[in-house]
This record gives C-alpha cells, sequence and structure tokens, in this order.
C-alpha cells in the first residue's frame, strides 16, 4: 500500500544514529545520505527517509501519528526496543509486549519516540 513514509528531524547526525540502530534490528541496512541531504532507509521495496522539513520551518512530530516496521519476532521486538532507547530514543505508552488487536489478532509490540519526537511502533503478528 505505500511506498515510502518521511519524517522530519532538526539534527540529521542525531536521527541517522537511531535509525541505524533501530533499523539494523530489523535487518534494514544503514541509511545512505542522497543528493538532497535526506537520509535514506530501503528495504523489502519499501523507503524511509529522514529530512528536514523542506519549508525550512523547525520539524516536529505527528501529534496522533504511529509508522510502524515490521519485526519477525518478539526478540526482534525487544532488541528494536532497546536499540532505540540506547541511541537517544524514549520510550512511550506500555513497556513491550503482547496487545490483543481487533478481530482475534494478537500482537508483541513496543513504542518508542525517536530524538525528533515522531512515534514509532515495532510490531510483530504472533496470532491472526
Amino acid at each position: 500500500m505505500f511506498s515510502h513514509v518521511v519524517v522530519g528531524a532538526n539534527d540529521l547526525e542525531e536521527s541517522k544514529a537511531f535509525y541505524d540502530a533501530v533499523l539494523g534490528t530489523l535487518g534494514v541496512p544503514a541509511g545512505v545520505v542522497d543528493v538532497k541531504g535526506r537520509v535514506v532507509y530501503m528495504h523489502n521495496g519499501g523507503r524511509f527517509l529522514v529530512t528536514r522539513p523542506i519549508d525550512g520551518q523547525p520539524a516536529c512530530h505527528a501529534n496522533g501519528g504511529t509508522i510502524a516496521f515490521v519485526a519477525a519476532s518478539p526478540e526482534m521486538v525487544e532488541a528494536w526496543h532497546a536499540a532505540g532507547l540506547a541511541h537517544g530514543g524514549t520510550t512511550c505508552e506500555d513497556p513491550p509486549g503482547v496487545r490483543h488487536a481487533t478481530e482475534g489478532r494478537v500482537l508483541y509490540l513496543a513504542y518508542l519516540r525517536d530524538p525528533a519526537g515522531n512515534k514509532l511502533c515495532a510490531s510483530h503478528r504472533v496470532v491472526g
């Protein structure tokens, strides 16, 4: 459904260190800086980009927005969360663990805010 997701950041070096660590736990190669100065991550046909806002205004997080990354196991979710905390992220919501979603699905989730305040999730579908 999605071709790419872009988040804003004011400190691209800090954000690159954070995303290299957390996405690396999910098997995503380190980000590359493109000719426009954006940090680009490519994996399984999708792209995730971190950039300074085009309008020149300071970056801010999307209130109510969450970006979720697929993890292959609960252990990968835990590693993602730990890497995020070790690289400037802050935990939010409940601790990593099992959540019951709609229609009988069971998910293992962890939530973080990146150094710029963007809300992120690592998600592994346990059942359903």
